[in-house]
């Protein structure tokens, strides 16, 4: 059974988040905003609801996603606080 380290779990799931903050900020709202805008939803084109308000849902659902899911690696590893 291989077990990884605090450090290797935590370099893990930082690089998962900066994955997907580039992916949405940079890939949706800059790259992918053409083929985007060919879709809507509401009235509004996809890829300018990315640039302008989607990422920032993003973003706050990864600052929550990161936070929650650091406490389950500090209790993993034993080093979770009171």
């Amino acid at each position: 059974m291989r077990k990884t380290t605090y450090w290797q779990d935590n370099l893990r799931l930082v690089g998962l988040c900066l994955a997907v903050w580039f992916l949405v900020s940079f890939g949706f709202g800059i790259l992918g905003l053409d083929w985007l805008n060919r879709i809507e939803w509401g009235g509004l084109q996809v890829g300018f609801f990315f640039a302008q308000q989607g990422s920032i849902y993003v973003f706050v659902a990864l600052i929550f996603f990161y936070a929650w899911r650091m406490g389950k690696i500090d209790h993993e590893h034993g080093v979770e606080e009171d």
